[in-house]
């Protein structure tokens, strides 16, 4: 029972070409399809809240998760703490997750091109015109969302928190 549970997980997390097919099937039955991206590196409440908001625009969420040496660009060389595969297993788990892929570029930009999405989500710390893929979605018909950031929750400020108690 527990493996095909975890099957079911793991069958989320996808290629290009997975995704391809995928988004082909949802836009046949015309499902609305949400993106949003992120490092994912620790999870929080602010993950769970910013992730909840965006599935409830639609009814497909994408999530784009950067790679390793991306998260390890962005955010140093302690980072990420939870490596892709992890990363990517753990957001697959929620309910209200349909896919999850990697990405490896510094943006998200490749994949919201081929993704076309109907909405493109980030959370509060952004505004429409700092949103990587705007520009694409906006011209494509589609809409860009913020969430309301939820005060106190960074994966940042967590890693800070541990290190000064070490």
């Amino acid at each position: 029972m527990q493996q095909n549970i975890f099957f079911e997980i793991e069958k989320k997390i996808v290629s290009n070409a997975l995704l391809a097919d995928k988004i082909k099937l949802w836009r046949s039955k015309k499902k609305k399809i949400i993106f949003t991206n992120g490092c994912f590196d620790l999870l929080h409440y602010g993950h769970v809240h910013y992730l909840c908001g965006a599935r409830s625009l639609g009814d497909v969420l994408i999530v784009g998760v950067n790679s390793d040496a991306s998260v390890k660009k962005l955010k140093g060389e302690s980072r990420p703490i939870n490596d892709a595969v992890s990363r990517c297993t753990m957001l697959a788990a929620f309910g209200f997750v349909d896919a999850v892929i990697v990405f490896e570029e510094d943006t998200p930009v490749q994949l919201i091109e081929k993704i076309q999405p109907d909405v493109l989500v980030k959370g509060g710390d952004y505004t429409i015109e700092t949103i990587v893929g705007a520009d694409i979605v906006l011209k494509n018909g589609g809409s860009v969302k913020v969430i309301p950031y939820v005060e106190g929750f960074s994966s940042t400020k967590i890693v800070e928190a541990i290190q000064k108690k070490s």
